[in-house]
């Protein structure tokens, strides 16, 4: 048997899913960017309409048997929070595609303060075919994300539960990462034998997700 594949795309993320139909035979696992990631965009506002655009935008090209998974940190910002995963579930309800889980992943232990991000993240999934079976029903509440690359990157057990997802309630066996950064999500997908595709505008990150390699013991 060949081993799972991994395509790495340089280009702007939103341009590439512009570009295409549905993924078909595909899911997609994606964390959009922060609005500090995004200064060009000129201020809160305007990057909460271009998180919200971008989010359907993933949705729409998910296919009927796929689920789209967002990893999503809350931030604090101008004395003012930022929830992302109302805006995540906005754009779905634009799309017309049902919420199918939310999972709180914990950053760091429960009790713990923390100052500019939450201490949890979202892990949402949606889909307009799949369905959630309870006979593989996991934790709401994952006790940790795991080992990350990067600040800004999903954690590795993060990962293993979006792809461990997509392997019991879908028949897609493709994982797409439109703003793939260093890899995780594809590396993690490759170890639990997906094939992987991947989009990263920043050439040397698109290097590292070419080659980043997660042992057994990393997720």
């Amino acid at each position: 048997m060949d081993p799972p594949r991994r395509t790495i795309h340089c280009e702007d993320a939103l341009a590439w899913l512009a570009a295409r139909p549905r993924l078909e035979g595909c899911s997609i696992i994606t964390s959009l960017p922060d609005a500090s990631e995004l200064p060009a965009l000129g201020g809160p506002e305007a990057w909460e309409r271009w998180f919200e655009d971008a989010a359907a935008l993933v949705l729409s090209r998910c296919p009927d048997e796929g689920v789209a998974i967002f990893f999503q940190s809350d931030v604090k910002r101008g004395g003012r929070w930022v929830d992302k995963g109302r805006l995540v579930q906005r754009a779905a309800e634009r799309e017309g595609v049902p919420l199918l889980f939310h999972q709180i992943v914990c950053r760091v232990p429960p009790g713990s303060v923390t100052r500019g991000r939450a201490g949890y993240s979202h892990l949402l999934g949606f889909s307009r075919g799949a369905r959630f079976d309870l006979r593989h029903a996991t934790a709401d509440v994952l006790p940790e994300a795991g080992e990350t690359t990067w600040t800004r990157g999903m954690g590795a057990r993060a990962c293993r539960a979006a792809c461990s997802f997509v392997l019991r309630h879908t028949a897609t066996r493709t994982v797409v990462d439109p703003f793939c950064g260093h890899g995780t999500v594809l590396a993690v997908a490759n170890a639990m034998g997906l094939d992987a595709v991947g989009v990263e505008i920043a050439r040397k990150r698109a290097r590292r997700a070419r080659s980043l390699v997660l042992g057994a013991g990393r997720i």
